[in-house]
């Protein structure tokens, strides 16, 4: 019984004093995403590559990102888990447009959680 009430107290302190958990790094757009969108997704999207003919995503800026696809926008700021730009990366849509596309394996896990993270972050340009 002193167990759980000593648990109960700890759970409680740290509830109520969230600055006693480890504190949430902030993402960056330019230092953590960038290189991840560089060296993974502008071979196919910008102009003259596959995805962006097929989709029109252009992921070139900040803003040409944040504009979307032709079909529409892919990111919801704050909120990763109804953007399509990471549905598509975790793979939870239909296989043909996982991305990156014919990767083996798909985008690794950590950097799947820098994008989550960014987006839900607010997505911002900093």
């Amino acid at each position: 019984m002193k167990n759980i009430t000593l648990l109960g107290g700890i759970l409680f302190a740290l509830l109520a004093f969230p600055a006693l958990s480890a504190p949430v790094k902030e993402v960056s757009y330019k230092k953590d995403v960038t290189p991840i969108l560089h060296d993974y997704c502008l071979s196919c999207h910008q102009p003259g590559g596959k995805g962006y003919e097929k989709s029109g995503l252009d992921m070139r800026t900040y803003a040409s990102l944040m504009k979307g696809t032709k079909f529409g926008s892919v990111i919801k700021p704050g909120d990763s888990f109804t953007s399509i730009f990471i549905m598509v990366v975790e793979g939870r849509v239909h296989p043909s447009i996982k991305m990156p596309y014919g990767m083996s394996g798909g985008l690794a896990k950590d950097k799947i959680e820098v994008l989550k993270k960014w987006v839900d972050q607010g997505a911002k340009d900093n």
